[in-house]
């Protein structure tokens, strides 16, 4: 019985999300946007963002593989997907579906749940890290062409919150690799005041086998740091062709300024960034001199996509 509730609670939840997305988003002028498109463009598309959740996968394929040879890789590429819908159509920057992917690893592939934690938390970091390093870049990009509003100081002001924010991931890796757990200090904390143990304890044995993986593994943390570099590399270059296929002649510089709202939308605590995306793109666009619309019909155009690929991880999610 409580088996057969816990696979309810998903079903509905999956299915509620995905209703939801479908009635939240703009369908009609997503479909006018992809009517813009030619067949052998919607494909170029699709390959290019596959190849990119190929790469993420790959970073955590990696990380699970120092330890676990034992570990395939396609199974995982539907898990990663099931994640991003579950993340995508979930409020927060980009997470949510991260305790997908640790009932994958021990249902499938009889990882401990510690074990599979700490894959799931090194595989994290690392995203935010890659994540933060083009963003740092693409703000540095935006401030030196003064596509802000602000004065100096006003903008000094308003990237200060967002900065100490940035520096989380990268700090908390290097205190790993010096052998310190954050998270278990606070663990600790909350425990010796509510006397909660179970899920607290878990997260310190997962905190400090990623932080004993850091040390052991250096050479598959850097090559998991490259591919998901690439994997960054390739979603810009995706961004880049749907303005050049929707006519809108950016240059690469742009499009990372683009792509730079984008990461910053989807900061913001809502479910698929609704609302906050169109609106950093038709900003950004108007900023650097294209009509507004032009950053509207990019947006819808990436609405349209990333619906189209949670979808198919919510669907995944269901058959756990």
């Amino acid at each position: 019985m409580k088996t057969w509730l816990i696979r309810g609670f998903w079903l509905v939840l999956i299915i509620g999300l995905f209703i939801w997305a479908l009635a939240a988003a703009p369908l009609a002028e997503i479909w006018e946007s992809l009517k813009q498109l030619h067949l052998w463009q919607v494909g170029v598309l699709l390959a290019v963002n596959s190849a990119a959740i190929l790469l993420i996968t790959s970073r955590w394929w990696l990380i699970i593989r120092a330890e676990a040879r034992q570990v395939p890789f396609i199974p995982l590429v539907g898990f990663r997907l099931a994640a991003f819908g579950m993340s995508y159509f979930t409020p927060g920057p980009q997470v949510g579906g991260e305790p997908l992917q640790v009932m994958y690893l021990q249902k499938h592939n009889h990882l401990t749940y510690a074990r599979a934690t700490s894959t799931v938390i090194v595989d994290k970091l690392l995203e935010f890290l890659v994540n933060i390093l083009f963003l740092a870049v693409g703000l540095f990009v935006v401030v030196q062409q003064g596509l802000l509003p602000f004065t100096e100081s006003q903008l000094i002001g308003s990237l200060v919150p967002l900065l100490l924010f940035l520096v989380i991931p990268p700090l908390h890796i290097s205190l790993l690799f010096i052998g310190k757990h954050p998270l278990s200090a606070i663990a600790n904390f909350i425990q010796n005041r509510t006397g909660r143990r179970k899920f607290l304890r878990l997260m310190v044995i997962s905190e400090h086998l990623a932080g004993t993986f850091t040390r052991r593994h250096p050479g598959t943390m850097f090559a998991a740091i490259l591919v998901s570099g690439l994997a960054m590399a390739t979603i810009w270059v995706e961004y880049w062709l749907m303005a050049r296929f929707l006519s809108i002649n950016l240059t690469g510089v742009q499009a990372l300024v683009g792509l730079t709202f984008v990461q910053l939308a989807f900061m913001l605590p809502l479910p698929a960034g609704l609302g906050a995306l169109e609106a950093s793109q038709v900003f950004i666009f108007g900023a650097m001199g294209f009509p507004p619309a032009a950053g509207l019909t990019i947006s819808l155009l990436m609405r349209g996509r990333d619906i189209l690929f949670g979808g198919l991880g919510l669907l995944r999610a269901g058959k756990l």
